[in-house]
């Protein structure tokens, strides 16, 4: 009789819940054992890589878990059949309103990307979600809202909903699923065909541990590496000098401020604070709002992770269509709110 994980995992549940509602003062704990100050650049910068590690891997670790049980009653092949052909507008649709309710930086809503990959669902409508989720939320909303009022807050969700969906369904239509790195292909090629009736829910626990170990095996330290760039970033980060760049009235402000962006890491609402200190200074709402954009949806941290799933030429159209929608939205801000 082999060994039953089901217990192991519903002792490690209360743990995990317990870890991730502890993150803050877990990191408050563990930056009070060094010599530094919260309130300097460099303090900041440790302090958010303490917070957001475990966060992360906490939430990859979930994910994946989760998924991996969910794929032993929905083969690949079930999966892409309900997402792709004629529902694949509808399903990026769905992905990308899934994300406006995730209110996650890029690189924690890469866990649910590399679920969604892994267990087959269509590579465009993975995207939809990896570009809204970081872009366009209610907290983020929330804050436009109450800073510069309901019309700048509905349309920012109009045009962020339009990137992701039509950036998603753009990289669907080109059909770039064998650009993926080849274990996560071999994860699907894999994945079990036994039928569900026949699966218990120990294989079911089994499944998602081994989903476990084999992705979280293969991108943690990708994802450490990736929050290290965005926490030296994050302290670092010049904000008159951004502020001088965005308030000229220059046609390349806007890809200048997205350029600005890419290299920074935050969430939409960690963002929208500098967003406001920055129109206060005389930047074009607009380009604020590119720059916004290419911190939370294009992050380097992010395409630093990413990279462990994707290959290098799939990583460089992801950017490039996103870019590019990125761009149209800073251009149209600028005439609409002129």
């Amino acid at each position: 009789m082999g060994f039953d994980p089901t217990l192991l995992w519903l002792l490690a549940a209360p743990v995990w819940i317990l870890l991730y509602a502890s993150l803050v003062p877990l990191a408050d704990l563990a930056f009070g054992l060094t010599p530094l100050v919260r309130d300097t650049r460099l303090g900041e910068a440790v302090w958010f890589f303490a917070y957001d590690t475990p966060k992360v891997l906490l939430l990859l670790t979930g994910v994946v878990f989760a998924m991996g049980i969910v794929r032993s009653f929905f083969s690949p092949e079930r999966t892409r059949a309900l997402l792709a052909g004629r529902r694949e507008g509808a399903g990026n649709a769905m992905a990308a309103s899934l994300g406006i309710v995730t209110p996650f930086c890029s690189c924690s809503a890469i866990p649910l990307f590399i679920g969604f990959v892994s267990a087959g669902v269509p590579l465009g409508v993975t995207f939809s979600f990896l570009i809204a989720a970081p872009m366009v939320n209610e907290v983020a909303l929330g804050l436009l809202f109450a800073m510069l009022g309901w019309r700048i807050a509905l349309t920012y969700l109009a045009f962020g909903l339009a990137i992701a969906i039509g950036a998603g369904w753009v990289i669907g239509r080109l059909r770039l699923e064998g650009w993926l790195e080849p274990w996560v292909l071999k994860i699907q090629a894999d994945a079990t065909e036994i039928p569900a009736a026949s699966i218990t829910w120990p294989d079911r626990i089994r499944a998602g541990t081994e989903a476990v170990r084999e992705i979280v095996g293969r991108v943690w330290y990708w994802i450490i590496a990736g929050i290290a760039v965005g926490a030296l970033i994050h302290g670092y980060a010049p904000e008159a000098l951004l502020a001088s760049i965005m308030g000229k009235e220059a046609w390349w402000s806007v890809p200048a401020a997205v350029l600005i962006g890419v290299p920074m890491y935050s969430n939409a609402a960690g963002i929208i604070p500098v967003v406001e200190a920055l129109l206060g200074k005389g930047a074009a709402l607009g380009t604020v709002l590119a720059f916004m954009m290419s911190v939370t949806a294009l992050s380097l941290p992010e395409l630093v992770i990413l990279r462990k799933v994707l290959s290098l030429k799939l990583i460089l159209v992801f950017a490039g269509i996103v870019t590019v929608g990125i761009l149209a939205v800073g251009f149209l801000f600028n005439l609409l709110f002129a």
